[in-house]
């Protein structure tokens, strides 16, 4: 491990990303253009002394976890990610290797000004890479794999649980569009392995979509309304928004609903209860129902 080399490419690293980047204050007492150390290692999960005896050319050598989570801290290019390892003398996992693990810098930064907007990025074979709160409160939590396994169209057709998350009426509707998202994919990558062991896969593993894909339909997720199945606040009626990269490899989802809409109600109070227990919230929006109807508690009590 190059000590010296690592602890300069981190600093010079650090001096380049600029608060507003990253979503932190820019105030008058702040000495330094880039982040603080401190700040870095917090982007990151790490200590701030582990962070520093690093940038001091110190320290054990990093591990691949925590690697990946400086490059995302730090913003880096896929290339700059890569010298991140060499530098560190980890070889690059399997994951970081493919055109499409690390989050590109842009939909990063997109996505950490968005607040308390349901956001997520992901690959253009629909695998999620990170996600805010907000999501997460909407959507529930990332899976923990890795590559096909994690591919939400991959388990829209070999996975019944996967389609929880939309209305059964709309399923029909979500797994043609995901087909013909899938087949605008397979055209622009042309002959990808990663692809064509999918597309084979799907096709072994559901009718469904083998009928689906011979229908030859083309048409790219942009723009779509979708309603969403939420274990407290019921059926969510949102418009999903999509931002492509450059290579159209990953994308930026995110959700919105025009103001005045139950919808935007829903949203606001989804960005109040975020992710705490959805039974207690149920039971809250419950109690709220009854009260707007006037209908009574046992035992005679009205709610108003």
């Amino acid at each position: 491990m190059n000590l010296p080399a690592l602890a300069a490419f981190l600093k010079s690293r650090r001096d380049r990303v600029r608060p507003a980047d990253v979503g932190l204050p820019t105030g008058p007492r702040r000495r330094v253009s880039g982040l603080r150390r401190e700040e870095v290692a917090q982007l990151a999960g790490l200590s701030a002394d582990y962070y520093t005896e690093l940038e001091r050319g110190r320290g054990a050598q990093p591990s691949a976890q925590a690697l990946a989570a400086l490059a995302r801290a730090l913003r880096l290019s896929g290339d700059e990610r890569d010298h991140l390892f060499h530098l560190a003398d980890r070889p690059l996992p399997p994951a970081a290797q493919g055109p499409t693990a690390h989050v590109q810098p842009a939909l990063l930064g997109l996505l950490d000004r968005l607040g308390t907007t349901p956001a997520r990025v992901i690959t253009d074979l629909h695998e999620a890479l990170v996600q805010n709160e907000a999501a997460t409160a909407l959507l529930g939590p990332l899976p923990t794999g890795r590559g096909t396994a994690a591919s939400f169209v991959y388990c829209w057709f070999t996975d019944p649980a996967a389609r929880e998350i939309y209305p059964a009426d709309d399923h029909p509707h979500h797994s043609r569009s995901f087909v013909a998202d899938l087949q605008a994919t397979a055209a622009r990558r042309g002959h990808d392995t990663e692809v064509a062991r999918m597309v084979a896969s799907l096709r072994r593993r559901s009718e469904e979509f083998a009928a689906l894909w011979d229908t030859h339909d083309v048409a790219v997720r942009r723009v779509e309304r979708k309603r969403i199945v939420h274990p407290a606040l019921g059926v969510i009626e949102l418009d999903c928004h999509n931002l492509f990269s450059e290579d159209g490899r990953q994308r930026l989802l995110w959700f919105s609903a025009p103001p005045g809409t139950k919808g935007a109600a829903q949203l606001e109070l989804l960005s109040v209860i975020g992710t705490q227990d959805m039974t207690a919230t149920q039971d809250m929006i419950g109690a709220k129902d009854t009260a707007a109807s006037g209908k009574t508690l046992p035992g005679g009590a009205a709610l108003h």
